[in-house]
């Protein structure tokens, strides 16, 4: 059995602080099915196109997200089964919430750090060395030089 789910970004309270607003929803694809042994589980994908808030800039921009897990759902954490290649939802009280699995797979979908790229991000830092203006979000080599300088200043 397969169900489609659009749940509004807005509800989602884990997601909240991570959006630069609310905009949006999320699509989300349910399908059950019967893992034997008297095991129940899904195959969960979402996709949504979330605003979310540029931890260099703080601007917000759009951020195409989508993610799939397979998962085997168990009454108790004692009941999760060790063996399985899935991952294990606990259920309560033989309950599942969609909308909370749909939020789960919308968080491991996100960045860990939500950026624009260093030539789309409209206020990266640009320090000014000798004379010139040199862009510093892009140089990897040396992250910490344009602190010292700052610091140097100080």
């Amino acid at each position: 059995m397969v169900l489609e789910r659009v749940y509004p970004l807005g509800e989602m309270s884990r997601l909240k602080d991570l959006l630069a607003d609310a905009r949006g929803s999320v699509r989300a694809s349910f399908a059950f099915e019967n893992l034997g042994a008297g095991r129940a589980g899904a195959r969960v994908a979402v996709e949504a196109i979330p605003h979310l808030l540029c931890q260099r800039c703080l601007q917000g921009f759009e951020f195409a997200a989508a993610g799939r897990s397979e998962i085997e759902f168990a009454s108790s954490t004692d009941g999760a089964a060790a063996d399985s290649q899935r991952e294990v939802y606990v259920m309560e009280e033989g309950r599942v919430s969609l909308r909370e699995l749909a939020e789960e797979e919308m968080l491991l979908a996100l960045p860990a750090v939500a950026m624009h790229t260093p030539q789309t991000c409209g206020r990266a830092p640009v320090y000014e060395t000798g004379g010139e203006m040199q862009d510093m979000s892009g140089d990897r080599s040396r992250p910490f030089t344009a602190l010292q300088d700052l610091l140097k200043k100080t």
